[in-house]
């Protein structure tokens, strides 16, 4: 007999606004609190002192967080000039200082060769794993952790303000295992002044952005409002909406019930010579799987248990 599942089977996206000092971890758990599901995950975790979208995955959702992950994310992050943390931002210890603070036009001047692929070592404290061990964890151990070089994607990297000549905002659409504090640790050596981000909000996460974003805060009052679960049930975004860089095809109850029993169904009609690779399959606008279109039949990789 199949153990029950506690908390509600709620499915959707709750596209959250991180607020500082709290850990990913605890904002997703939070977020599973309050809507009783019975499973939750996030797409892209964010530091502590970093704010903004935190795209938080509910019961079936779940099944489409690599899709999210793999989306372009934008951020928007001040750099402070003249110090350089073991951390790569302001809560950890200086490590070194500069006296040298860098020209708007020697900023610029600097931002192409930041920009498309670039080789980027990750911050000693990251939860990247060497030897099995999580490098944040080897780092607050006192250990020397030493990371190797990796090609990261980013597509734009601006300089917004500078309001003063200690701090530097920057705007950057970046794509996944970017570190932004990596970032501008590597602008301040290459800058010769040196630096460390004081501040980080992530304003993008593939489809997810500040517009549909709703803080913990007013969740809460939701969760507490008299009208019960539907006010907060008003605020999830559908299981499918980070998958809308795919292909959809719609098929009928016949076929829709082969493949939530995981078997293949033959394509036929316009769409078998032309969609390809991985496609979301629909019946009467409800997800039924992701699937894989191949040798002329779509297989199911992930199904969705909804009604």
């Amino acid at each position: 007999m199949a153990r029950r599942r506690k908390g509600d089977p709620v499915n959707g996206w709750v596209v959250l606004d991180k607020p500082v000092g709290t850990t990913s971890t605890r904002a997703v758990a939070m977020v599973k609190r309050m809507f009783n599901a019975q499973k939750a995950g996030h797409a892209g975790t964010l530091d502590p002192l970093a704010t903004g979208i935190l795209p938080v995955a509910l019961g079936e959702a779940t099944k489409t967080v690599q899709f999210a992950m793999e989306g372009e994310k934008i951020y928007r992050f001040t750099v402070e000039w003249g110090t350089e943390t073991d951390t790569d931002d302001a809560e950890g210890e200086a490590v070194e200082e500069s006296a040298e603070r860098p020209s708007r036009a020697g900023i610029e001047a600097l931002l192409p060769s930041f920009t498309g692929t670039i080789m980027q070592v990750p911050p000693q404290y990251s939860a990247i794993k060497v030897d099995g061990e999580r490098a944040y964890d080897l780092a607050r151990d006192g250990e020397e952790v030493a990371l190797e070089a990796r090609p990261v994607e980013i597509d734009r990297l601006e300089l917004v303000d500078m309001p003063d000549g200690d701090h530097a905002v920057f705007e950057t659409e970046c794509g996944r295992g970017t570190y932004v504090r990596a970032l501008a640790r590597d602008m301040g050596r290459a800058l010769g002044c040196l630096g460390h981000v004081q501040a980080l909000r992530r304003i993008r996460v593939g489809p997810f952005d500040e517009d549909d974003a709703i803080s913990l805060e007013e969740l809460e009052e939701l969760s507490h409002k008299d009208a019960g679960p539907e006010a907060l049930m008003d605020v999830l975004r559908p299981v499918e909406t980070a998958l809308d860089d795919i292909p959809a095809l719609a098929v009928d109850s016949t076929e829709a019930a082969r493949l939530k029993r995981g078997q293949p169904v033959i394509m036929r009609g316009r769409d078998a010579p032309v969609l390809q690779g991985t496609i979301l399959v629909e019946h009467r606008g409800m997800p039924v799987a992701l699937a894989e279109v191949s040798q002329g039949a779509l297989k199911p990789k992930r199904v969705f248990n909804m009604t």
